[in-house]
């Protein structure tokens, strides 16, 4: 008995390590990754730069600033007597990421829902599916002010303005989620819907105990891309709110200075890439713990 709880400890011991070891590879690997992007950026500007080539654009320090400008700007004022650019910027970050969090919520649940729909029926299928199809087609910033128009005037007034924002990062969000959900239901076994028909299972009993968890692989699959779509959805939605507290207003804000400050502008990039991945990096931790295998190997 002692000898097999020694050996169960040492074996989670290794696992813990093995563990360890994995995270620090991946963590060396990104590192690895962001020295060469950052080399490549240097290296392009300095060879453009050198030999006056123009195509696809001139190189100088409006259109390609220098990685170490863009940092530097991180910690200086945008303006006199403000904080930090990274101050603000993460201020608003935190604003766009509570409606891009909202969006997705939404979407999800609407494409989801859509998916168990169509999928018990063929004729709502040939009839509701090339209109969801073709909802994607319509350019958002179309779409953006009349939303804005439609919705705002019906929330609550701790709602107005972002609320809208998060029906925009919906619209992105649904339709991935949608797809993916009606082509994972229909992945299950049929030898397990065949067993379930001969136990007189219901719709919602196969539903759950089949249809679903065949589904998770690529109901997560469409949450990676529909995470990052609702950060983008967010960013553009707020342009036609007149929304200053988030990512969108501090764009179009640094956008009217770019030509002496375009550090500014820059460093909101990465910020707002940096929201993308986050949002992008939870779907993936959330996948392990529900899934619990890659989603490659099944869908």
């Amino acid at each position: 008995m002692a000898n097999v709880a020694a050996a169960s400890t040492l074996a989670g011991g290794r696992s813990r390590t093995a563990s360890v070891a994995l995270m620090l590879r991946r963590a060396a690997l990104v590192a690895v990754v962001v020295v060469a992007l950052v080399g490549l950026w240097e290296l392009y500007r300095w060879i453009w730069s050198s030999a006056g080539w123009t195509w696809p654009f001139a190189v100088d320090d409006t259109s390609m600033p220098h990685v170490w400008t863009i940092g530097k700007a991180f910690g200086q004022p945008a303006q006199v007597n403000q904080p930090a650019l990274i101050t603000i910027l993460l201020h608003k970050m935190a604003f766009t990421a509570k409606e891009a969090a909202a969006g997705f919520a939404i979407g999800a649940v609407v494409g989801f829902v859509l998916g168990v729909v169509l999928v018990h029926s063929r004729l709502l299928q040939r009839g509701f599916l090339p209109y969801i199809v073709g909802s994607q087609t319509i350019p958002i910033l179309a779409i953006a002010p009349m939303v804005v128009v439609w919705v705002n005037p019906k929330l609550p007034e701790s709602l107005q303005g972002w609320g809208a924002v998060a029906v925009i990062a919906a619209y992105l969000t649904f339709f991935p989620v949608a797809i993916n959900t009606l082509r994972g239901l229909r992945s299950a076994d049929p030898r397990a819907l065949d067993l379930m028909r001969t136990y007189a299972a219901s719709r919602w009993a196969v539903l759950w105990k089949v249809r679903v968890p065949s589904s998770l692989p690529y109901v997560f699959s469409a949450f990676r891309l529909a995470a990052t779509a609702s950060v983008v959805g967010a960013i553009i939605g707020e342009l036609p709110s007149g929304i200053q507290d988030g990512l969108g207003g501090a764009i179009i804000n640094f956008n009217q200075y770019y030509s002496l400050e375009p550090q500014e502008l820059w460093a909101t990039n990465v910020i707002a890439a940096a929201l993308g991945i986050a949002f992008f990096v939870i779907v993936v931790l959330a996948e392990k713990a529900v899934v619990h295998r890659a989603p490659e190997t099944t869908a």
